[in-house]
């Protein structure tokens, strides 16, 4: 059976294929997921350590049924999406004798969770979607890839969120979609094309894990297409908006989980209602505290914090992007919405700006991405580029650092039919070797790195020069072992870079001097 998951930020979506009725359908899992009248079954991303060394966790619904989601006990962890595969500085407890990560946690939660789908449906799960944000660097992608490792599933595939969503909004009358997904740690926009094909499907999704077999499309039916035409993300979410609630109600509620899930809940109540307000009281201090705050006061938090500006900033970056593939705004048939930021009043009354109301869907905020990302299963081809681009780490003279050279560009389509070649030289006596640093480039335009504030995991905008920048090699940068050894002045190797049609970035090295090849196609990393 096909299931897919889509991990969010704060909460994490599980669908199935149904056989019977040929429909995708949301899971729910006992003491997981919520019991929420009006929401389909939403599992909190939440984790409580209760014994690192045994690896006994909590995770879901049961960690807020017992209480364990309030005050500041290192045991407890939200929001740790966000910090998987990202550079930060802060506060990583020590737990049991054991210095827990935010992999770590990542890895325990979806375990878990996976462990009780099995529990529960006693079925064997063949094939698994995974659904990732656009703006996601490799170490991200590299860590979902190894922790899939540890499950008994057959196959395991990865599909961008908001691609996946323009499949699970049953929009496949339209042809041109715009996704908007604001999600609890991101915000994605996605320009997708639906068209039909007759081609058998070949490339569903980025495999991750194949077993013996392939659960494709076999029956040489007309295959419909997602093509990806322009994306654009950012690392700003709903898990934000908390942050600068909370903090505008320090004076009378300290900083604290306490404080951003009141927050949190003053935020939801704004998604359907004028005003909010949300009592606590302390049985053990007795002190009580009142919260209130009107759609007019949660906008002027919102403007103090430039979210509308970066919001305007993406939907620039995508909307150039489409027209550099033809794409007018006028050209868009349908805009989607995705995620539960997107049931504010003033996030939607941002996005009327842009659009008429008639093109504006915002029924399926929670269940488009895991229900979309199914569609892979059925036989539905997504084509792709991508996101960021990719380059070279050098010594910049003239600022005495080092800096970045884009080498493959942000859009790249894939498999590449023309590799780049770079020449270098040695720039040492007796050189014995060269070393190449090759990076992932995050976008220099609104660019936001993720960091710790005490004990909160929080994001700030980078300055338009800079790029958020991961190295891919940085373990192995060695590149060309020179025999003879090289000497300054003249051209030594020949590097030839593409990539194929599983995203993987590949090198050939040729020794200028011998005429020998030093490295044949060889694998660096997988690329998003």
């Amino acid at each position: 059976m096909a299931y897919a998951i889509d991990f969010g930020t704060s909460n994490t979506v599980i669908a199935r294929w149904n056989a019977a009725t040929k429909q995708p359908e949301t899971v729910k899992l006992a003491g997981l997921s919520q019991q929420i009248i009006h929401n389909p079954p939403l599992i909190p991303s939440l984790a409580y350590i209760e014994d690192a060394q045994t690896e006994k966790i909590l995770v879901g619904q049961t960690v807020r049924d017992r209480g364990l989601d309030g005050g500041s006990n290192p045991r407890f962890f939200r929001g740790f999406k966000r910090g998987i595969g990202t550079k930060i500085q802060g506060f990583l407890p020590e737990l049991d004798g054991k210095v827990i990560s935010f992999e770590q946690v990542g890895n325990w939660y979806l375990s878990n969770v996976i462990q009780q789908l099995q529990q529960e449906n006693q079925t064997e799960i063949e094939s698994l979607i995974l659904t990732v944000p656009v703006d996601s660097f490799e170490s991200y992608r590299q860590w979902l890839s190894q922790t899939c490792k540890n499950w008994s599933i057959e196959q395991v595939r990865m599909l961008d969120e908001p691609t996946a969503a323009a499949l699970g909004y049953d929009a496949i009358a339209a042809d041109i979609l715009l996704v908007m997904d604001f999600g609890g740690g991101t915000v994605d926009f996605s320009l997708v094309k639906l068209n039909s094909d007759n081609r058998k499907t070949k490339t569903q999704g980025f495999l991750l894990k194949l077993g013996d077999k392939f659960l494709g499309n076999s029956s040489g039916q007309k295959t419909k297409i997602a093509r990806v035409l322009a994306k654009a993300g950012a690392n700003l979410g709903g898990t934000d908006l908390d942050h600068w609630i909370a903090d505008y109600f320090v004076d009378t509620l300290p900083q604290s989980s306490l404080a951003t899930r009141l927050a949190e809940r003053l935020k939801i109540q704004l998604s359907s209602q004028s005003a909010a307000t949300e009592v606590y009281f302390n049985d053990q201090t007795f002190d009580s505290y009142e919260l209130s705050l009107d759609q007019a006061g949660f906008k002027q938090i919102l403007d103090d914090h430039n979210f509308f500006a970066q919001l305007d900033e993406l939907m620039t970056q995508v909307l150039q992007q489409g027209r550099r593939n033809g794409i007018e705004v006028g050209d868009i048939d349908g805009v989607l919405l995705v995620g539960g930021t997107c049931q504010i009043p003033v996030v939607q009354a941002w996005v009327g700006q842009y659009f008429e109301s008639n093109k504006i869907r915002c029924d399926r905020p929670f269940e488009a991405i895991a229900q979309g990302a199914l569609q892979i299963s059925q036989g539905i081809e997504v084509k792709d580029f991508l996101y960021h681009s990719y380059g070279i780490r050098y010594w910049n003279r003239r600022q005495n650092v080092h800096s970045w050279y884009p080498l493959i560009p942000s859009g790249q389509a894939y498999p590449m039919t023309t590799p780049i070649e770079l020449t270098l030289g040695a720039s040492l006596e007796n050189q014995p070797s060269i070393e190449l640093i090759l990076g992932e480039l995050g976008t220099s335009t609104g660019a936001t790195e993720v960091y710790f504030e005490g004990d909160r995991l929080l994001t700030r905008s980078l300055d338009r020069e800079q790029f958020a920048v991961q190295t891919l090699n940085a373990q192995a940068p060695s590149i060309a072992k020179l025999t003879p050894l090289g000497y300054p002045g003249s051209d030594r190797i020949k590097v030839q870079f593409w990539i194929d049609d599983q995203r993987f970035l590949r090198i050939t090295v040729e020794d200028l001097l011998t005429q020998q090849t030093l490295l044949a196609n060889q694998i660096v990393t997988q690329l998003s």
